[in-house]
């Protein structure tokens, strides 16, 4: 006696869809079914392992080889540590609900097994199979899938728990029915056509970096007098943009402001870490957090309020290479300063007293900004690049700078 085999029914791993084109779809997915979807990109990048896998996950590395930059010895690979960190802090309910990630972009090298009418009419919501082994590979967000099965491998390395993990549901969009050369260009369309953010104004919104926190309190508490009322200074503070034009009604750039906080905590050292994140754990040996409120908040009000009128007259204060040196100087002001002479802030406001803020060439080329043939500044070098000179022109008035931007 023999019996009929199924002829309809599809086994694989289901997901629920809307979709937005005619071969594509978003959803969630919890995360062992997008790990069991796709495989681990550093796994298959292990030649010795992959020798020894199965033909399903070498045929998936081939196909994830032609859409896919690699992660050994770049600079993605070295991220995804640190992206699992990130990951694990946001599912431990470290940040609240201040974090995110990105959906994962992935490309189905075929098509679904099997998609249902719609569940319910007129949403276009279905329900799709993908059958066991297809070739699913993350077109973008590779590094977040990395770091997902890092996570998954070793939880409690990370600080969590596989109970944690099998509740965690991802945002997704799928395409599928595409050939390698449309998959190529969906990638290389989400790598090259935005725009990138400049790191130092994207670390200017991290609200959980000591300098933009600083930076934030200290616009907060500093009070000046702008067009006849008394405002806080933060409104006079632009934090959407790297540059600031002569349209714009603000004095000073956040990025800016934080660069002189960060200097002012690490003195020269805090050139380096204008575009990284700080935290309170990277605080200078011995220093808490407390002393550095303490000591730096009220000395770069005290700063701001002083270089408020230079400000307010749009000059060369109002640079991030200038405020970096003096930043620098302010430095000198902390009782965590171990080199360079002593300073109290009345040594420090008699230093910046006599420095002439206009931008002219007279007093700043070759020092923070450098000069055309017409004489007209340019401060485009950045406070990596002239913040020291800023400093040791500010520091050291009987100096060939020192005498120069004090027009001696």
């Amino acid at each position: 006696m023999s019996i009929t085999m199924p002829t309809a029914a599809v086994e694989g791993i289901q997901l629920t869809v809307t979709p937005f084109r005619t071969d594509a779809v978003i959803g969630t997915v919890g995360l062992p079914a997008l790990l069991q979807l796709v495989p681990s990109p550093k796994a298959e990048e292990d030649k010795r392992a992959m020798k020894f896998s199965s033909g399903a996950l070498r045929r998936h590395a081939e196909i994830r080889s032609l859409v896919q930059r690699t992660l050994k010895s770049t600079q993605k690979g070295r991220n995804v540590a640190g992206y699992a960190r990130y990951i694990a802090s946001g599912i431990n309910g470290d940040f609240g609900s201040g974090w995110s990630t990105p959906p994962i972009t992935l490309w189905l090298a075929g098509e679904p097994g099997a998609v249902s009418e719609e569940l319910v009419p007129g949403s276009g919501i279905r329900r799709i199979t993908l059958v066991a082994g297809a070739p699913v590979v993350a077109i973008d967000g590779e590094t977040q899938v990395t770091a997902l099965h890092e996570l998954n491998d070793d939880p409690e390395q990370y600080g969590i728990t596989y109970q944690q993990l099998n509740a965690v549901r991802l945002p997704f969009e799928l395409y599928w029915g595409l050939g390698v050369e449309d998959a190529r260009q969906i990638f290389y369309d989400r790598n090259v056509e935005g725009v990138p953010v400049a790191k130092n104004l994207a670390m200017s919104m991290d609200q959980r970096d000591l300098g933009t926190q600083l930076a934030h309190r200290i616009a907060e508490a500093v009070k000046v007098e702008h067009d006849g009322r008394m405002i806080p200074f933060t409104k006079l503070v632009q934090s959407r943009k790297r540059q600031l034009t002569k349209a714009d009604p603000e004095l000073i750039t956040l990025s800016a402001l934080r660069v002189l906080v960060i200097t002012a905590i690490y003195g020269r050292s805090g050139l380096g870490l204008s575009s990284s994140t700080v935290r309170t754990a990277d605080l200078p040996a011995g220093v808490r957090v407390e002393q550095v409120e303490r000591r730096v908040v009220p000395l770069l009000c005290t700063l701001l309020a002083h270089l408020y009128p230079h400000l307010a007259a749009r000059s060369a204060a109002s640079a991030p290479a200038v405020l970096a040196g003096i930043g620098i100087a302010a430095h000198q002001a902390t009782e965590w300063a171990t080199s360079g002479a002593a300073l109290t802030e009345t040594d420090l406001l008699n230093l910046l007293a006599g420095v002439r803020w206009e931008r002219e060439a007279r007093y700043w080329d070759g020092v923070a900004a450098s000069a055309n043939s017409a004489g007209t500044l340019n401060f485009g070098g950045g406070a990596k690049d002239s913040g020291g000179r800023v400093a040791d022109a500010i520091l050291y008035p009987d100096t060939e700078s020192g005498r120069k931007i004090r027009g001696w």
